[in-house]
């Protein structure tokens, strides 16, 4: 099999597993799920502040443009922040329909309207998911100090429902333990022959680009904007997922630092490669909803019947979102590479 007939079916493989993760959690999500529940609490949803939210969702992608053409200017490649936001919204438009792809896409699409080489545009985008890794570990240490209580309610119900014996809970770790020694074994005795696999050599890229673009901070020439607008992709996210349950009459009353809980598991849930999140994003807040509310005091299975209508809101709104400035981008993007090709066309 050539590599053009191998490329087709790469993606449709990749389109098929993406879309047995979204179906398996979605499956799991909805198991003996009360629907009527469900329909009255989104007929009861005030919908303006889905509205409002939605806002916050798209500054999101506005600072996170600005933002790329921060990173870009000290490699020699000014952009404006028009093409970076047509650029990055078209590659979440292709994150929908094969998960991953949107970093390529993204780049690619910049090369079409800037010319900015795509090896190097790559590059920022690693530096990005790099600080966007370490942003999310603030917010994750943020939930563990406001929401502890929380964290730690859910674990006794966790324990109660699933592990009838703290000696069930020690098997596990021991499992845990004897796994990760016999990994550490066969990675020591075939490092060698590791060496020359294509699957270790593109991981240790990976790695290697990681570190390379940790390297590119440092370069910036504007360092503090960009913390100013990394603050403001975070604190858009972190309202684009709060200001939801104030549509819904049952978390009303949900207060500042359940959003930084509910802000994390989310993200947990659409880290899963599964198509636009479905499924793993129902799944995340079935369980995170179902924490707040036991720690409340309040029933645990209400809760994840209300994590899932808070899902069937939320994410709609995310999808929504990358749909309709994903498709605005097509006809964007094509007007700025015809204006770039009428500006470099020699005079006659």
């Amino acid at each position: 099999m050539d590599k053009k007939s191998k490329k087709p079916l790469k993606t449709i493989l990749t389109i098929v597993i993406s879309l047995a993760f979204a179906g398996f959690f979605l499956w799991f999500a909805l198991k003996g799920l009360d629907f009527k529940v469900i329909q009255k609490s989104l007929a009861k949803a005030n919908y303006w502040w889905v509205l409002f939210a939605a806002c916050f969702g798209i500054a999101a992608y506005w600072f996170r443009a600005i933002r790329w053409n921060l990173m870009l200017e000290p490699m020699g490649h000014p952009i404006s922040n028009s093409n970076a936001l047509w650029s990055i919204s078209f590659g979440y438009l292709m994150n929908l329909t094969i998960p991953r792809s949107g970093e390529i896409a993204r780049a690619t699409a910049l090369y079409g309207v800037e010319k900015v080489p795509a090896d190097k545009s790559i590059g920022t985008i690693i530096l990005e998911r790099v600080v966007d890794l370490a942003c999310m570990f603030i917010v994750l240490g943020l939930t563990l100090i406001f929401k502890f209580d929380t964290i730690i309610s859910f674990w006794k119900y966790i324990e109660k429902e699933f592990f009838k014996k703290v000696e069930n809970l020690i098997f596990y770790f021991y499992m845990f333990i004897i796994f990760l020694t016999v990994f550490l074994i066969i990675f020591i005795v075939f490092r060698k022959k590791l060496k020359n696999n294509h699957i270790y050599k593109k991981v240790i890229g990976v790695i290697l680009g990681i570190l390379e673009g940790l390297k590119t901070i440092f370069k910036l020439k504007q360092k503090g904007k960009f913390i100013l607008y990394t603050i403001g992709i975070w604190v858009s996210y972190y309202f684009a997922a709060y200001l939801v349950c104030f549509a819904l009459p049952e978390t009303s009353d949900f207060t500042f630092d359940d959003g930084f809980l509910i802000l994390v598991v989310g993200t947990f849930g659409m880290i899963i490669p599964a198509s636009g999140g479905i499924g793993a994003f129902n799944l995340a807040m079935k369980y995170g909803f179902m924490a707040l509310f036991i720690s409340m005091g309040r029933s645990g299975e209400l809760g994840g019947e209300i994590g899932l209508t808070y899902s069937f809101i939320s994410l709609p709104l995310q999808i929504v979102i990358m749909l309709v400035m994903g498709l605005i981008s097509i006809p964007m993007l094509a007007k700025a590479r015809n204006r770039l090709t009428e500006n470099t066309a020699p005079e006659s």
